[in-house]
């Protein structure tokens, strides 16, 4: 049984979203230098979870509730951004400490690496656009996403 062009696309969507925002994240982190913070590698958990459901709703059955469970995991993710970036606009205070991110070059000391390493803040936004920092848009393109994924889903007639 082949799945109807609703169910597809929020399969197509569940595959799209997390990947696409992982590959965002991961360009951010190796091309312009913004390193994740403690809540920014909370945000990517669910999206690495959802590309895994949304590819295992290939060739498993039932479909819908892989995709659904991927919905799930956008939708985590997104609510976490949410959280973040409220911490980053001093809404609320955060729940974590800063990180710090550790590269140890070749015949440098692992401690010379730790203590060089740069101090990343979760509740300060390296990077905006319009105001929006990369936590407030992860929030609104993994929220709607995922409520876009759940109506196509919803939208589907159930099988007699």
């Amino acid at each position: 049984m082949t799945a109807s062009p609703s169910v597809r696309l929020a399969q197509g969507l569940a595959l799209a979203i997390p990947a696409l925002l992982l590959g965002g994240a991961y360009i951010s982190q190796y091309v312009f230098g913004l390193y994740p913070c403690e809540m920014c590698w909370w945000q990517r958990w669910p999206h690495f979870a959802a590309v895994g459901l949304a590819l295992l709703s290939f060739p498993l059955r039932p479909t819908k509730l892989f995709v659904a469970l991927a919905a799930g995991g956008i939708l985590t993710s997104g609510l976490i951004g949410g959280f973040h970036a409220g911490v980053e606009y001093d809404w609320w205070e955060g729940v974590t400490s800063c990180a710090a991110t550790a590269k140890l070059a070749p015949g440098q000391n692992a401690l010379d690496a730790i203590m060089n390493a740069p101090v990343v803040r979760c509740d300060e936004a390296p990077w905006t656009l319009f105001g929006i920092s990369l936590a407030g848009f992860n929030f609104l393109i993994s929220s709607v996403g995922a409520l876009a994924i759940f109506w196509l889903l919803a939208k589907e007639p159930r099988n007699p």
